[in-house]
């Protein structure tokens, strides 16, 4: 296995270049290393087998910035705990410092990056095992978790190839602030919505994103708030600390007049990625808020959730989840 390390801003490209062309040209897998919490997990345990590995560490994609129009740019090396604790996330962006906080453990949270916790793999048992066939991991060996263990797999997303859910706290906060993902690749820059950047699993689960061989991203941008933001973010699950979502909801809302001008809902541990349903925000626009609008969003997100027979639970579970974060956010101020 090579290791290359990268500590300049211009190595950005050089990163991009090398990798596309290993993956293009010699057949090779490569990887970016950033705060490798999940990377090194998964090459330990054989599950990931990369011959070339690129350290991005050093790069300096590590800050935190205000724009122009009143948002926040985010790089993706930014630790985890400096962006969960970062004053301007605190007061402007509550829901993705509770979400941060929410997730791993303080040691993780010190090593984890903002690009790497957006590509976060699977906590499947099936995945880490390479005994067992998997999708995922080897693509036409087959899913066991349909028929074995699934109670922590996704309800929502799902295909005859995978159940596997999205793992990530981070992913779901930024789905419901309507994030944009900067990315460099061989072929230049482009800007992706968060909306558009996870795939679902369909016949094709080893893709998890619209990332292509060699690109890399570069920053998060959160857009502006208008006056009168409310937002919570719940997660619930097994345990109180170091335990992944059962079911979680980040909910970011307008107030005004006592009503909810509008609302975007997302949900994490449900998912085979984090879950928005537009039409659900339709039915919390508009009025004021109520237990039997609450329920009806709840129920019209979880309407083609396809559970089966360990992970049922997660169908009452998620819509008691998004009810409470609901009524946290609009009872807020």
């Amino acid at each position: 296995m090579e290791i290359f390390q990268l500590r300049r801003a211009e190595d950005v490209a050089q990163a991009v270049g090398a990798a596309a062309y290993a993956e293009d040209r010699q057949g090779s897998t490569v990887r970016f290393l950033a705060g490798g919490t999940t990377l090194i997990d998964l090459m330990k345990l054989d599950v990931e087998r990369p011959a070339m590995v690129i350290d991005i560490s050093h790069l300096p994609l590590d800050r935190i910035e205000a724009t122009p129009e009143h948002g926040v740019r985010i790089g993706a090396m930014v630790r985890n705990s400096d962006l969960a604790q970062d004053p301007l996330i605190r007061e402007r962006y509550p829901v993705l410092s509770q979400a941060l906080l929410s997730g791993a453990s303080a040691q993780l949270r010190n090593m984890a990056t903002t690009g790497g916790n957006l590509l976060q793999r699977t906590r499947c048992v099936y995945f880490r095992d390479v005994a067992m066939p998997c999708n995922k991991r080897e693509p036409g060996s087959g899913c066991p978790a349909i028929g074995g263990y699934h109670r922590n797999l996704a309800v929502l997303g799902t295909s005859e190839a995978c159940i596997a859910s999205n793992p990530s706290d981070m992913n779901v906060a930024l789905m419901a602030l309507g994030a944009t993902i900067d990315i460099q690749g061989p072929e230049g820059a482009r800007t992706v919505g968060i909306d558009d950047f996870f795939v679902l699993p369909g016949d094709t689960p080893q893709r998890e994103t619209v990332l292509e061989p060699g690109e890399l991203i570069t920053h998060v941008t959160l857009p502006p708030l208008p006056a009168g933001t409310r937002s919570h973010y719940l997660k619930l699950r097994d345990r109180a600390s170091y335990e992944f979502a059962l079911a979680s909801a980040a909910v970011v809302v307008t107030m005004a007049n006592g009503s909810i001008k509008t609302a975007r809902v997302a949900m994490g541990g449900i998912g085979t990625r984090p879950w928005r349903s537009a039409p659900a925000e339709v039915l919390l626009a508009g009025g004021a808020p109520s237990a039997a609008v609450f329920d009806a969003a709840a129920r019209e997100l979880l309407r083609e959730a396809r559970p089966h027979s360990q992970n049922a639970f997660k169908v009452e579970l998620a819509r008691r989840c998004l009810v409470h974060a609901m009524n946290t956010a609009t009872a807020a101020g």
